[in-house]
């Protein structure tokens, strides 16, 4: 039987391009997100990939999902992202609710609801997508970086209270990377702002490069675990430490 991969966050960016690398794989890739018609885009065009509409702040919607699966072999929460970059003085309160809910609670209740089919599997892998964001903090995201390290905190403390189980816990933490969307929605639609997080930066990673790590994690002997792989592009030193170059 295939093992099945559930993958959050799926019809864009890093979760899309890990639902087609887990379905290159040979998984049977459970594709959830929001955007249905670009889910059903993505099932039409990869074989082995099932869409399955998912709001991971809805309580509802994760029941509805962990009930239509018999099995989980593979967990990828990739659902989330950032809003704004103002000042904590300035902070929007509903930003900070939303990228919490999502990066947070959204992992933790599809966590909570596909752990058991994770468990029971014999060999699960549950790999949580955080950020760079999660282990260093920068001027204007604070929001964030709140939600990341939060999410990074559940990581470390899922591996120490599922010592023991058949379940690998993983965290991939990307550094600067050029995915569809992700500047787009912090910057509210602006694109020209967004465009300049990335002006003059060599070759910032791309989402085939995440997944590509995702990939490689969850294809690891069953006694392998790789607790946390942070992947920057090679101009990208440190948070704060980017070579660009002029036109």
């Amino acid at each position: 039987m295939k093992r099945t991969a559930v993958v959050t966050g799926a019809s864009s960016g890093i979760g899309e391009a890990t639902a087609r690398r887990l379905a290159a794989e040979d998984y049977h890739v459970v594709a959830g997100a929001r955007r249905r018609d670009r889910l059903e885009k993505l099932a039409a065009e990869v074989p082995g990939v099932t869409p399955v509409t998912l709001d991971v702040t809805s309580q509802e919607s994760v029941d509805e999902l962990a009930a239509s699966l018999d099995r989980c072999d593979v967990l990828v929460n990739n659902a989330g992202g950032a809003l704004g970059l103002e000042p904590v003085s300035g902070g929007r309160v509903d930003d900070w609710q939303r990228m919490y809910d999502t990066n947070v609670l959204g992992s933790l209740r599809v966590t909570q609801a596909l752990l058991p089919k994770l468990i029971g599997s014999g060999d699960g892998v549950l790999v949580m997508l955080t950020s760079t964001a999660g282990l260093v903090s920068y001027e204007g995201g604070g929001g964030y970086c709140a939600a990341k390290h939060a999410q990074t905190s559940m990581t470390e403390t899922l591996r120490l209270e599922l010592v023991g189980q058949p379940v690998r816990i993983v965290e991939i933490a990307p550094g600067m990377v050029r995915s569809e969307g992700f500047a787009l929605t912090r910057f509210r639609g602006d694109a020209e702002r967004a465009d300049k997080v990335y002006e003059g930066v060599p070759d910032p990673l791309s989402s085939d490069d995440v997944a590509d790590a995702i990939a490689w994690c969850v294809t690891r002997p069953a006694h392998v675990n790789v607790d946390r792989l942070v992947i920057r592009p090679r101009a990208q030193a440190a948070q704060h430490k980017v070579h660009r170059v002029s036109g």
